[in-house]
C-alpha cells in the first residue's frame, strides 16, 4: 500500500499528538536516511521506533547504549566452530531492518564508531570479512540531553550522518489524557497493523527516488548551504552532506503530498529538520543567546526562493 496517510494513521494509534515528528520521521526513512531523537527520557521515543517497525514491516533490535557496550555486541564476533574447524560469524544487533540505538551519547567512542559504518556504509567489518546489513535499513538513534547523568554530546562529524533531528518533547495535557485513557484499553501498540511491507517500501523509495528535482530547486538548495557557511553567527555551516539530505529529504515530502516533482515549498518544510543539527554557532552568537532554529529563519528568509511552476 503506497498510501502515506494509512502509514500516518497506524503510527498515530500508538503516538499521540505528534504528528508533525511523525511526518518528518517518515520522510526521513522515505528518504533512505536515518534518524536523531534528541529528548528525555520517558517521552515515546521506543514507542514510536516499534510502530514504525510494525506499520512498516521491519524487522526490530534495540540496545540500550552504556559505557560497557563494545563494539562486537553491535557488529557481531566470530566464533570458532569445533566441527567444521574454521571461525564463523555470529551477527550482532545491527542486523536488522529498523534498529534502536537508545542513549547513543552513553556508548564509547569505539563502539559509536561500529554503528557509524554500518550507518555510511550499509554493511559492517569483523576480522577483515564485510558483512551487508539489511535491506531496507534504518537506524534510529536517541540522545540524552546534554547535562544529563553520565551523556556527552555527540561529535559534529556523527551529528552530520544523521538525515534528520527531531524531538517529541512533552505531550500536551490533552493528549497526555488520551494516552492513558488508551493504555486502560491495552497496549496501543497491539493495534498498529501493518501497511506496508519490504517490497511497499522498496516501491515507494523507488518513486521518491525518481521524484523529479529542477536546476532551479537544486541551486536554491546550494544557495541555502552557502548562507550558512557564510552567516555571521555560525561557525560550521551546512556540509554538501547536508545539502544532499535536503534534496532526498525534499523529494520525499513531495510524494507525500502527491507530487513527482519538488517544489521550494518541500525544502522550506524539512530544512530545519535537517540542518539544525549540523550547524556550530560562534561562542558570541551562543553567548547573545541566539539559537540554530532562530539562524535558520533568518537564512530562509533572506534567501529567495526560485520562481518555479507549482
Amino acid at each position: 500500500m503506497n498510501d502515506p496517510k494509512s502509514i500516518l494513521d497506524e503510527l498515530k494509534k500508538a503516538v499521540v499528538g505528534k504528528d508533525s515528528v511523525l511526518i518528518m520521521a517518515l520522510l526521513a526513512i522515505l528518504a533512505r536516511g536515518h534518524i536523531l531523537l534528541e529528548d528525555i527520557p520517558g517521552v515515546g521515543k521506543t514507542t514510536m521506533a516499534l510502530a514504525f517497525s510494525k506499520a512498516l514491516g521491519l524487522e526490530y533490535h534495540r540496545v540500550q547504549f552504556t559505557p560497557d557496550v563494545l563494539p562486537s555486541d553491535i557488529v557481531g564476533f566470530s566464533l570458532y566452530d569445533r566441527e567444521s574447524g574454521q571461525m564463523t560469524y555470529k551477527p550482532g544487533a545491527i542486523l536488522c531492518n529498523l534498529f534502536l540505538a537508545d542513549e547513543l551519547n552513553r556508548a564509547t567512542s569505539r563502539t559509536q564508531s561500529a554503528l557509524l559504518e554500518a550507518m555510511e556504509e550499509g554493511n559492517v567489518t569483523v576480522d577483515g570479512v564485510t558483512h551487508p546489513v539489511p535491506d531496507p535499513f534504518v537506524v534510529i538513534a536517541t540522545q540524552n540531553p546534554v547535562g544529563a547523568s553520565g551523556t556527552q554530546l555527540l561529535p559534529d562529524s556523527q551529528l552530520d550522518r544523521f538525515m534528520v533531528r527531531l524531538s517529541l518533547g512533552y505531550p500536551r495535557p490533552a493528549d497526555e489524557l488520551e494516552l492513558l485513557s488508551r493504555k486502560q484499553r491495552g497496549n496501543p501498540l497491539d493495534n498498529v497493523k501493518l501497511v506496508a511491507d519490504g517490497e511497499g517500501l522498496f516501491g515507494i523509495r523507488r518513486a521518491v527516488d525518481n521524484t523529479y528535482v529542477d536546476k532551479k530547486i537544486m541551486d536554491y538548495v546550494i544557495r541555502l548551504s552557502n548562507a550558512s557557511r557564510s552567516h555571521t553567527a555560525v561557525l560550521q555551516g551546512a556540509s554538501p552532506r547536508a545539502s544532499l539530505a535536503v534534496v532526498s529529504m525534499a523529494k520525499a515530502a513531495a510524494w507525500v503530498q502527491g507530487r513527482d516533482y519538488v517544489i521550494p515549498g518541500d525544502v522550506k518544510l524539512i530544512y530545519p529538520a535537517t540542518i539544525t543539527h549540523r550547524l556550530i554557532l560562534t561562542s558570541e552568537a551562543k553567548a547573545s543567546g541566539q539559537t540554530a532554529d532562530a539562524v535558520l529563519e533568518d537564512i530562509l528568509a533572506h534567501t529567495a526562493p526560485p520562481a518555479v511552476r507549482k
